[in-house]
């Protein structure tokens, strides 16, 4: 079973890039030219029909998922629920703090992990925030990127939603090297990783229903304003801006990765004489 999973993600991931390969820009024009290099998107038919897709999936998978989620747990389990997955992840963040040469963060993340795993109950409650340990995430991409290596060009992934290829490198990374993916897998729990994905995406979708509707409505180009939006929040996320204010939520199947619950932000909007969005 766990063979024929592979293979079949690795079918996706070929059948993506045939996706992405014939799916470029045709460059026979000087403004096709210019939009790419604005927009950074050469693949942007392909790009827009993966995105199209992925709002399939959500609509009819993910966001039903989230209503049942509402509906069976009360406001306190479910903030339990988005703690415990965080504290997961508080060992990988720690083990990208060193990479990144921040061994203050190294331990703020492994003394984090601790508190929270002990006296916070495996991490349903969050003690350690009022003990002078808040809360921070690190993933492999940011970690490449600390490192200095180039995003490349931006890419719609499949139910994993916005990204590049120096990100979609880090998620494979993230899902190999894990501490808690290893340690799963070692003790024959083989789709933890997709466990831990599928809880917090659908505890995210919940949370963050309405500002994805309420984005959707407001923009004129739904997959510009997620294209634009992914990029901003990506590039707080490496600057480690405003990283405590929210907990960290999955990628979904369209929108930017992270929770926008305090913070959510406002689409750009057109220039009145050109009609053009700035940054898309």
């Amino acid at each position: 079973m766990a063979n024929s999973v592979r293979r079949g993600g690795l079918l996706a991931v070929l059948f993506s890039a045939l996706i992405l390969v014939s799916g470029c820009v045709v460059l026979d024009s000087p403004d096709k030219i210019a939009q790419v290099e604005e927009t950074n998107d050469p693949f942007e038919p392909a790009n827009r029909y993966i995105f199209e897709v992925n709002r399939f999936l959500d609509e009819f998978m993910l966001k039903p998922a989230a209503a049942w989620y509402n509906a069976a747990l009360p406001q306190p389990a479910q903030d339990g629920v988005q703690r415990f997955f965080a504290n997961l992840r508080l060992p990988w963040t720690a083990v990208n703090d060193f990479f990144q040469g921040r061994p203050d963060r190294v331990y703020v993340a492994l003394a984090r992990f601790v508190i929270n795993s002990t006296v916070g109950v495996l991490g349903l409650f969050d003690p350690a925030t009022s003990m002078g340990f808040p809360h921070h995430d690190e993933d492999s991409g940011q970690t490449f990127a600390a490192m200095g290596a180039p995003e490349g060009p931006y890419i719609m992934l499949p139910i994993f939603g916005p990204s590049n290829p120096r990100d979609a490198f880090g998620l494979f990374v993230d899902y190999l090297v894990d501490p808690v993916n290893i340690i799963g897998r070692n003790n024959g729990i083989e789709y933890t990783s997709t466990i831990r994905g599928g809880s917090t995406a659908v505890d995210s979708r919940n949370r963050n229903g309405q500002v994805i509707e309420d984005l959707e409505k407001r923009s004129t180009d739904f997959y510009a304003t997620v294209r634009s939006v992914y990029r901003q929040r990506r590039d707080a996320q490496i600057q480690n801006r405003g990283e405590d204010s929210n907990y960290p939520g999955p990628r979904l199947s369209y929108e930017p990765a992270g929770a926008w619950t305090k913070n959510p932000p406002v689409p750009p909007r057109a220039d009145i004489n050109t009609g053009r969005v700035p940054g898309q």
